[in-house]
């Protein structure tokens, strides 16, 4: 008997890996990589958390679906923030179901506490998340299943009700003695790496979608750096030194590069169709984030001069 888990590396989707494997269950994890991960190092962070579960790990890569068939357009609406997580949760059920069905395994198991988040996880949204993606009876929650309608896997007999739990609310009380009991350590912390629900981070996509479509490639840009709105183009500047990568790096077609000339400084994109004033501006945005008064900067095939300009005055443009 196998099951496939929806493996995020937090305490409580690692706690249902090992309750089922308790029931001498193989389990194989599986990371929907959707794009919006704040930890960098977050594939490293699993790799190794599966290496000491001793199971296998799936990274499947659904960036673009996820853009084209869900963000936009969520069927369950939003959290706070850009954050569609009903339908979030399904498209990662569903990106399960897929792989099960190529490995042989029988059912999936998520580490979904009821009543933990206040939008995805309530009943009724886990309800919707069942029905929306189309594995209802195959979604094992080992956590909370005795508050929950038996599943499949239990009504068939392939793992025994009595041993799962009935865990629900925010309090982790009873997460941190399994966590204890099992000898866990070096898990995430709970309070979520998805960059959808940062209001920050929310108001950069807002603000990029009204004028262009998003691909795989602008995620990455969208991380980092100063976001400006001038005259509706879209101009990203880098704050640090360790930002100069993501936006160097850029491979899409939607900006193109600024590189100051003969002098340290941060690193642009700006809105490939964008005038010449906004290309000057943008010059004069890049020197104001030097040590100089004026300096050339290299966009595209061109060279501006640029000249420095209050930061004050820039700040109207940042979003």
């Amino acid at each position: 008997m196998k099951a496939i888990s929806l493996f995020s590396g937090g305490l409580d989707s690692i706690l249902a890996v090992k309750i089922i494997q308790e029931q001498n269950i193989e389990v194989e994890g599986v990371y929907v990589n959707l794009g919006f991960e704040s930890n960098k190092e977050k594939i490293n962070y699993l790799q190794n958390m599966a290496q000491k579960l001793g199971i296998k790990l799936h990274i499947i890569d659904k960036q673009k679906e996820y853009i084209e068939k869900i963000l936009f357009n969520p069927v369950y609406g939003y959290g706070k923030n850009m954050n569609p997580c009903i339908d979030c949760h399904a498209f990662m059920i569903k990106s399960a179901k897929e792989l099960m069905e190529k490995t042989g395994a029988k059912f999936i198991i998520s580490g979904e506490v009821v009543g933990q988040r206040p939008m995805s996880q309530r009943l009724p949204a886990l309800k919707s998340v069942n029905k929306l993606s189309n594995a209802d009876g195959l979604i094992l929650r080992p956590l909370s299943a005795k508050l929950l309608p038996p599943t499949i896997p239990e009504i068939k007999g392939w793992v025994d009700r009595e041993k799962l739990l009935d865990i629900s609310g925010r309090d982790r009380k009873r997460q941190l003695e399994l966590a204890k009991k099992y000898g866990l350590e070096g898990y995430e912390s709970p309070a979520g790496g998805c960059l959808l629900t940062d209001i920050n981070f929310s108001k950069r996509l807002k603000d990029y979608s009204k004028n262009l479509e998003l691909t795989p490639d602008e995620i990455d840009i969208l991380k980092v750096g100063r976001h400006i709105n001038y005259n509706g183009y879209k101009i990203i500047i880098s704050r640090k030194a360790e930002e100069n990568p993501f936006l160097k790096n850029y491979k899409g077609n939607k900006f193109i590069k600024m590189f100051t000339k003969g002098f340290p400084g941060p690193v642009g994109l700006i809105q490939t169709d964008a005038d010449e004033d906004s290309k000057q501006k943008a010059a004069d945005f890049m020197v104001s984030y030097t040590k100089l008064d004026k300096g050339d900067i290299i966009i595209g095939d061109k060279i501006y001069s640029g000249s420095k300009i209050d930061k004050k005055d820039i700040q109207k443009y940042i979003v």
